[in-house]
C-alpha cells in the first residue's frame, strides 16, 4: 500500500469546498498533490482522459466517466463521486480495473427536496411570471392554486422522496408516493404507497425522485404524460433523461399540463434554443438541487472520507462496490 503522502487526487467537483474551505486544507494536508478541476463545469471524456494518468483517487463531480477515460486511469484506486447518481460512471469498466465506486447517500437529500417543494410553490403561484411583469411595470392579477386540498404524487420514495414528504405534512394535501422497492401501504411522513398507475394518473403536483437505470430512461413520454390530469404539473429535479422532452413540449404547448419545473436536463447545459426555455409556464434551475450550504458540505465530506478511507486501504463507509 502506497503512503498517503505519496498519492495524487483529483477533484473534479465544481463545488467541493465552496462553503467549507477545510475541505481543500484538510486534504491536501493528507495527500502529496491534489489536482483540481478549474473549468468551473464538469468534465467530458476527453477531459478526463488526459487528467487520469497516475491519478490514485477520484472525487468526482458530474462528469462523464466512460470506460475510454477509465482506461487511461493507470493506478486509480478510487471514483469517490461527489453526490448520489453513479449513471455517468461505467461501472462495469471500473469493476474490470478493480477501482472501488463509492457516492454519498442523503447528502443532498434535503437540500433537493427544498428545492422541489420550491418549485411546486413556484408553479402553484405563477411567482416567476409575476416577478417578471411586475419588473416590466405591469400589475396582472395572476390565478393560482393552492397545495391545500390537492394530490402530490412522489415518483421514488427513497431518502429525497421522504423529505419532499416531510416537508409538505403543513400544506394539507393528499400525498401518494411510488417506489419499486416498497410495498403498497401507509408510508412515512402521511404519504401513502400505492402503484404508479395512480400516483401519475392521480397526482395535481407530479415529482420525479427516481434513480436513472435503462428501464426508465425516457420513461416520461407521450403515454405518461397523457395519463397525467389535465392542468396538472410536473417537477424533476432528478435527471434530466427521465423525460422525453420532445413529449413533453407538447404536453405544454397543447395545455394538457399546466406547467413544469426542470432542474435538469437530458443535455446539460441545454441549448439556448430548446423550445422548452422559451414557455413561460416552464420554470428552468441550472442543475442547482445540491447546491446549498449543508449538501455541499456534506457531500465534500462524504466523498473525502470514501476516498481517503481507499487510500489507506481501509473499507469506505458509502461503498457501492
Amino acid at each position: 500500500m502506497k503512503p498517503l503522502k505519496e498519492c495524487r487526487v483529483l477533484v473534479t467537483a465544481t463545488s467541493y469546498g465552496k462553503n467549507d474551505p477545510t475541505l481543500f486544507s484538510h486534504l491536501e494536508a493528507r495527500v502529496g498533490e491534489v489536482i483540481y478541476n478549474t473549468t468551473g463545469k464538469p468534465l467530458d471524456s476527453k477531459q478526463l482522459q488526459a487528467l487520469l494518468r497516475d491519478i490514485d483517487g477520484y472525487i468526482a463531480g458530474l462528469d462523464c466517466i466512460d470506460r475510454h477515460a477509465i482506461l487511461c486511469a493507470n493506478r486509480l484506486q478510487v471514483i469517490a463521486r461527489y453526490g448520489v447518481g453513479v449513471d455517468a460512471v461505467d461501472l462495469a469498466a471500473a469493476k474490470e480495473r478493480g477501482i472501488i465506486v463509492t457516492n454519498t447517500p442523503g447528502a443532498n437529500s434535503v437540500s433537493v427536496a427544498e428545492l422541489a417543494v420550491g418549485m411546486m410553490l413556484a408553479l402553484a403561484r405563477n411567482l416567476v411570471m409575476a416577478t417578471q411583469a411586475t419588473r416590466a411595470g405591469q400589475w396582472p392579477r395572476l390565478n393560482g392554486v393552492s397545495l391545500e386540498g390537492k394530490t402530490v404524487g412522489i415518483l421514488g420514495f427513497g431518502s429525497i422522496g421522504k423529505n419532499v414528504a416531510k416537508r409538505l405534512c403543513g400544506f394539507d394535501c393528499t400525498i401518494l408516493a411510488y417506489d419499486p422497492q416498497l410495498p403498497e401501504g401507509p408510508g412515512d411522513y402521511g404519504a401513502q404507497l400505492v402503484s404508479q398507475d395512480e400516483v401519475i394518473e392521480q397526482a395535481d403536483f407530479l415529482t420525479l425522485h427516481c434513480p436513472l437505470v435503462e428501464d426508465n430512461r425516457g420513461m416520461v413520454n407521450d403515454k405518461f404524460l397523457a395519463r397525467m390530469k389535465p392542468g396538472a404539473y410536473l417537477i424533476n429535479t432528478a435527471r434530466g433523461e427521465l423525460i422525453d422532452e420532445d413529449a413533453l413540449l407538447r404536453a405544454l404547448q397543447g395545455g394538457h399540463l399546466s406547467g413544469a419545473a426542470l432542474d435538469v436536463f437530458a443535455r446539460q447545459p441545454p441549448d439556448p434554443l430548446n423550445p422548452l426555455l422559451a414557455l413561460p409556464q416552464v420554470i428552468t434551475t441550472p442543475h442547482t438541487g445540491a447546491h446549498s450550504d449543508g449538501a455541499t458540505n456534506a457531500m465534500g465530506w462524504g466523498a473525502l472520507n470514501n476516498c481517503l478511507a481507499v487510500l489507506q486501504g481501509q473499507e469506505p463507509p458509502n461503498r457501492i462496490f
